[in-house]
């Protein structure tokens, strides 16, 4: 499988989807652990996620308004995350979830599926290790309630379409409220839901971003450990 970063609209290439979850694998944890020490080329020994991220001015915020960012994703993953919308930050950098004080990434490694805590720049590297990252809605707002529920409905259309297209075995919401109402299920709670996507088995993880008080950092790994649980049970 050919994994890399494509823009939402683009099909995959031929490719089967694969056997066996790759993350937290043996492999996968002897790469990470080996681009964690600085061994792999271009890397440096600083632990990735502490790097500053770049602080994108006032003027480059505001121009990010309206922008898209393209998806992380491959065909066959084992888990393809679904966000909100980007926020201003993430359309500036053209990181996902880059916000600093989103928490997705710590969540991401406490949960099981990398074998340590990544950087959003190297958010690239995900789809070597099954994983994936695209958005119900593709424009960037400064917050997510400026979307109006036709958007996300749309955007719930959209994506099951992607979803067939990839692939994936798991889709992971994350946002309980957008997931509510893109899909028209205002009782649907956490975890897995009981109608498949495209194919995909479907999940909803808590929002991660810090605004969200009801999850510490602790609460918010523990329920990404529940999805990786599932996933790597098949």
């Amino acid at each position: 499988m050919t994994a890399g970063r494509r823009r939402s609209g683009a099909g995959p290439p031929d490719g089967a989807r694969t056997a066996a979850p790759r993350f937290g694998t043996a492999e996968a944890s002897r790469a990470g652990a080996s681009r964690a020490d600085g061994d792999g080329p271009g890397r440096t020994a600083e632990p990735p996620a502490t790097r500053p991220s770049p602080r994108p001015t006032k003027e480059q915020l505001a121009a990010a308004a309206g922008k898209l960012l393209p998806d992380v994703i491959a065909p066959g993953l084992d888990v393809l995350f679904v966000g909100i919308n980007p926020g201003l930050w993430s359309a500036a950098t053209g990181w996902h979830f880059a916000r600093p004080g989103n928490r997705f990434w710590p969540a991401l490694h406490r949960g099981g599926f990398t074998p340590r805590q990544l950087h959003p720049s190297e958010q690239d590297e995900l789809p070597a290790l099954g994983l994936g990252i695209t958005n119900m809605v593709a424009r960037a707002t400064a917050r997510a309630d400026e979307l109006s529920a036709e958007e996300l409905v749309r955007g719930a259309e959209e994506l099951a379409g992607k979803v067939g297209r990839y692939r994936p075995r798991w889709v992971a919401v994350v946002g309980v409220t957008a997931y509510r109402i893109g899909f028209a299920r205002p009782k649907a709670g956490f975890g897995p839901q009981p109608e498949p996507l495209g194919g995909a088995r479907l999940w909803v993880l808590p929002n991660p971003s810090g605004l969200n008080a009801h999850f510490t950092p602790e609460t918010l790994g523990a329920a990404f450990g529940e999805l990786h649980a599932a996933a790597a049970s098949g």
